[in-house]
Protein backbone atom coordinates (compact mmCIF):
# COMPACT_ATOMS: atom_id res chain seq x y z
CA UNK A 1 0.00 0.00 0.00
CA UNK A 2 1.20 3.34 -0.52
CA UNK A 3 2.43 6.12 1.79
CA UNK A 4 0.91 8.37 -0.21
CA UNK A 5 -2.64 8.91 0.18
CA UNK A 6 -5.02 8.88 -2.68
CA UNK A 7 -7.51 11.62 -1.86
CA UNK A 8 -5.07 14.28 -2.89
CA UNK A 9 -3.32 14.91 -5.89
CA UNK A 10 0.90 15.80 -5.45
CA UNK A 11 2.96 18.53 -6.41
CA UNK A 12 6.84 17.46 -8.31
CA UNK A 13 8.08 20.17 -5.80
CA UNK A 14 6.67 17.78 -3.02
CA UNK A 15 3.70 19.30 -1.60
CA UNK A 16 -0.10 17.67 -1.34
CA UNK A 17 -3.12 19.13 -2.11
CA UNK A 18 -7.09 17.97 -1.14
CA UNK A 19 -9.40 19.83 -2.53
CA UNK A 20 -12.82 20.38 -1.48
CA UNK A 21 -15.08 22.52 -3.34
CA UNK A 22 -13.20 25.42 -3.70
CA UNK A 23 -10.71 25.61 -1.04
CA UNK A 24 -7.74 22.97 -0.55
CA UNK A 25 -5.43 22.25 2.14
CA UNK A 26 -1.88 21.42 1.32
CA UNK A 27 1.25 19.66 3.35
CA UNK A 28 4.20 18.24 2.73
CA UNK A 29 4.69 14.72 1.83
CA UNK A 30 5.86 11.86 3.74
CA UNK A 31 9.02 11.44 1.44
CA UNK A 32 9.81 15.43 1.85
CA UNK A 33 9.24 15.33 5.77
CA UNK A 34 11.86 12.16 5.98
CA UNK A 35 14.31 14.04 3.84
CA UNK A 36 14.19 17.12 5.80
CA UNK A 37 14.86 15.36 8.90
CA UNK A 38 13.46 16.54 12.10
CA UNK A 39 11.37 19.95 11.97
CA UNK A 40 12.01 22.90 13.98
CA UNK A 41 10.35 25.68 12.63
CA UNK A 42 7.64 26.41 10.17
CA UNK A 43 7.50 29.99 8.64
CA UNK A 44 3.90 30.46 7.09
CA UNK A 45 2.49 33.30 5.06
CA UNK A 46 -0.68 35.37 6.53
CA UNK A 47 -4.48 34.95 6.41
CA UNK A 48 -5.49 36.53 3.12
CA UNK A 49 -1.85 36.76 1.24
CA UNK A 50 -2.85 35.58 -2.30
CA UNK A 51 -0.36 33.60 -4.16
CA UNK A 52 -0.02 32.20 -7.75
CA UNK A 53 0.87 28.59 -8.64
CA UNK A 54 4.42 27.93 -8.04
CA UNK A 55 5.22 30.77 -5.97
CA UNK A 56 6.96 30.02 -2.86
CA UNK A 57 4.74 31.21 0.12
CA UNK A 58 6.67 30.01 3.57
CA UNK A 59 9.85 27.73 4.72
CA UNK A 60 10.06 24.61 6.85
CA UNK A 61 13.55 24.61 9.30
CA UNK A 62 14.69 20.92 10.09
CA UNK A 63 17.85 19.96 11.89
CA UNK A 64 19.20 19.32 8.27
CA UNK A 65 18.50 23.17 6.47
CA UNK A 66 16.20 25.29 5.33
CA UNK A 67 13.91 24.14 2.44
CA UNK A 68 11.48 26.73 1.05
CA UNK A 69 7.56 25.68 0.44
CA UNK A 70 5.94 26.31 -2.69
CA UNK A 71 1.96 26.81 -3.55
CA UNK A 72 1.32 24.23 -5.99
CA UNK A 73 -2.15 25.79 -7.21
CA UNK A 74 -2.96 29.64 -7.24
CA UNK A 75 -4.87 31.25 -4.13
CA UNK A 76 -5.57 33.25 -1.04
CA UNK A 77 -4.78 32.12 2.19
CA UNK A 78 -8.00 30.95 4.40
CA UNK A 79 -6.24 29.38 7.36
CA UNK A 80 -2.49 28.52 8.54
CA UNK A 81 -2.05 25.52 10.82
CA UNK A 82 -1.61 27.25 14.26
CA UNK A 83 -0.29 24.16 15.89
CA UNK A 84 3.17 24.24 13.86
CA UNK A 85 3.90 27.32 15.98
CA UNK A 86 4.29 25.18 19.32
CA UNK A 87 4.18 21.44 17.23
CA UNK A 88 6.21 22.12 14.30
CA UNK A 89 7.38 17.86 15.03
CA UNK A 90 3.66 17.48 13.59
CA UNK A 91 4.88 17.67 9.62
CA UNK A 92 7.63 14.83 10.81
CA UNK A 93 4.62 13.16 12.80
CA UNK A 94 1.87 13.33 10.49
CA UNK A 95 2.84 14.97 6.72
CA UNK A 96 -0.70 13.92 5.29
CA UNK A 97 -2.63 14.53 8.07
CA UNK A 98 -2.52 16.86 11.50
CA UNK A 99 0.94 18.15 9.83
CA UNK A 100 -0.99 20.06 7.09
CA UNK A 101 0.34 23.70 6.04
CA UNK A 102 -2.56 25.51 5.08
CA UNK A 103 -5.82 25.77 3.63
CA UNK A 104 -6.36 28.32 0.64
CA UNK A 105 -9.14 29.64 -1.48
CA UNK A 106 -8.82 28.40 -5.00
CA UNK A 107 -8.32 31.05 -7.69
CA UNK A 108 -8.71 28.59 -10.29
CA UNK A 109 -9.38 24.44 -11.12
CA UNK A 110 -7.27 24.11 -14.50
CA UNK A 111 -4.03 24.13 -12.24
CA UNK A 112 -5.15 20.91 -11.07
CA UNK A 113 -4.15 18.77 -14.19
CA UNK A 114 -0.42 19.81 -13.42
CA UNK A 115 -0.74 18.00 -10.90
CA UNK A 116 0.35 13.96 -9.75
CA UNK A 117 -2.05 11.59 -8.80
CA UNK A 118 -0.51 9.26 -5.52
CA UNK A 119 0.82 5.95 -8.10
CA UNK A 120 2.26 9.39 -10.00
CA UNK A 121 4.26 10.82 -7.49
CA UNK A 122 4.93 7.56 -6.06
CA UNK A 123 6.64 6.66 -9.44
CA UNK A 124 8.02 10.05 -9.48
CA UNK A 125 9.81 9.71 -6.41
CA UNK A 126 11.32 6.72 -6.92
CA UNK A 127 12.51 7.89 -10.13
CA UNK A 128 14.04 10.73 -8.50
CA UNK A 129 15.99 8.62 -6.09
CA UNK A 130 17.63 6.72 -9.09
CA UNK A 131 18.59 10.20 -10.82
Amino acid sequence: MSVYPDDRKYSRSHEWIRVEGDVATIGISDHAQKELGEVVFVDMPDVGEIFDAGQEFGTIESVKAVSEVFLPLAGEILEVNKVLADEPGAVNEDPHGDGWLLKIKLSSDGEMDSLLSAAEYEKFVEEEAKA
